[in-house]
């Protein structure tokens, strides 16, 4: 299964002075591409809700209403996406995994992130924790677009993008790596864009 790519105007090249922002192999580009490996889910908040699992038990919910209520962070990171182009200065609106995971009891190693459309990505915990991930609702200001993951999807953006699942509905807590989505169609199992880490081997 191959992802679909809608408008994406091609290459350009990095700005000068910004080539130690870009990993190996990636350039950057101003537009936004849409990648994904299925259709677009739709989910209206009033029926969204994320959660916090394990072993098949809910250990925390959260409505629409009752996420938006916790602490919002404003976040700007560069994005990298394994098809190798990256985007500088995105502007998101969040609230950081750290958050979350702080009200639940747990000494879980690894998350699975799972959304709606049947998608999973595995991460390890200490990669959605100390400031480094966020479950983003906005973007640029304006709610996220359900072409970019909307209502929300999980940022974890020192990762290649297809670790920040779009649609994304809840994290299961796990005491060990299991492959999600891509991984098991041979992605790397942690996909660090400095080391290139695209695909199993590298």
């Amino acid at each position: 299964m191959s992802p679909i790519s809608r408008g994406f105007h091609g290459r350009r090249r990095t700005p000068p002075g910004e080539e130690g922002r870009v990993p190996p192999g990636q350039y950057v580009t101003t537009d936004f591409p849409v990648l994904s490996a299925g259709p677009t889910p739709h989910t209206p908040t009033e029926k969204w809700t994320f959660s916090i699992t394990q072993g098949g038990d809910t250990k925390k919910s959260w409505t629409w209403d009752e996420m938006r209520a916790l602490p919002e962070e404003n976040v700007t990171t560069d994005i990298h996406c394994v098809t190798r182009w990256s985007k500088l200065d995105t502007h998101w609106q969040a609230v950081s995994i750290d958050t979350l995971l702080a009200q639940v009891e747990h000494q879980a190693g690894y998350v699975l992130a799972f959304s709606d459309g049947g998608y999973t990505t595995n991460l390890p915990v200490q990669d959605v924790t100390g400031g480094q991930a966020w479950l983003a609702y906005g973007y640029d200001g304006g709610p996220l677009p359900p072409e970019h993951g909307g209502p929300a999807r999980l940022l974890v953006p020192h990762l290649y993008f297809w670790k920040s699942a779009k649609w994304v509905r809840g994290l299961e807590l796990l005491d060990h790596d299991q492959p999600g989505f891509w991984e098991t169609y041979g992605y790397n199992m942690y996909g660090d864009p400095w080391k290139e880490q695209r695909y199993a081997g590298d």
